[in-house]
């Protein structure tokens, strides 16, 4: 991930995916990092939505372009085809109807980069079959009673759903907190076990 030390492990991944000089969409962009770095270095027309209002501030002192709005319901606003690319890292497994923001995601961009932390990760499983407790990770980082998380997946349910959708699956990579990636290939049988989390690129079918 040359020249994407300074964002966090996902977010160079990410950035990665991205072509430069396109519009990009970044759904629930925090502080704005990867829309600064994207705008920065690979020169995209940039925008941004963020839940929090503390994320937006965040944003604006970048000078990014960046509303308050929530995924599961702000997205219908945008109009069809208005981005190259629509972001949601690290942010599906927090949304009520993680289907619908997938399908609100390729109907505003042509492809939809999606990241989430994947619960069939091998640490994961063993927490729970050695102490009977939810596991936390550094991607699961909050206790299960202040997590914002509802929706947790592994990439196998991932991918089961695009095949369910009817969703063509461009790129994936599982991904681990040191920066090591594996591609996500079939079924994923092989990355829902050593993968940390996962980054999708999907486009329709």
């Amino acid at each position: 991930m040359s020249g994407t030390e300074s964002i966090r492990v996902d977010l160079g991944v990410i950035a990665e995916m991205v072509t430069p000089g396109t519009k990009v969409l970044d759904v629930g962009c925090g502080d704005g990092a990867l829309l600064a770095w994207l705008t920065e270095r690979k020169g995209i027309d940039g925008r941004g939505m963020e839940l929090s209002q503390q994320g937006v501030n965040a944003c604006v002192a970048r000078g990014l372009s960046v509303i308050q709005g929530d995924a599961d319901t702000d997205l219908a606003d945008y109009p069809a085809g208005a981005f190259d690319y629509v972001i949601l890292s690290q942010t599906l497994q927090a949304t009520r109807n993680p289907r619908l923001v997938i399908e609100q995601l390729l109907r505003i961009g042509r492809h939809a980069i999606v990241s989430f932390p994947n619960f069939g990760f091998w640490k994961v499983r063993t927490h729970l079959l050695c102490r009977g407790t939810m596991p936390m990770t550094s991607c699961l980082a909050e206790p299960w009673y202040s997590t914002p998380n509802i929706h947790l997946c592994t990439i196998r349910d991932f991918v089961d759903l695009t095949k369910d959708m009817g969703l063509s699956i461009e790129r994936g990579l599982a991904v681990n907190s040191d920066g090591g990636s594996r591609p996500i290939r079939g079924a994923g049988r092989l990355a829902n076990l050593f993968g940390e989390q996962a980054v999708f690129q999907l486009a329709r079918g």
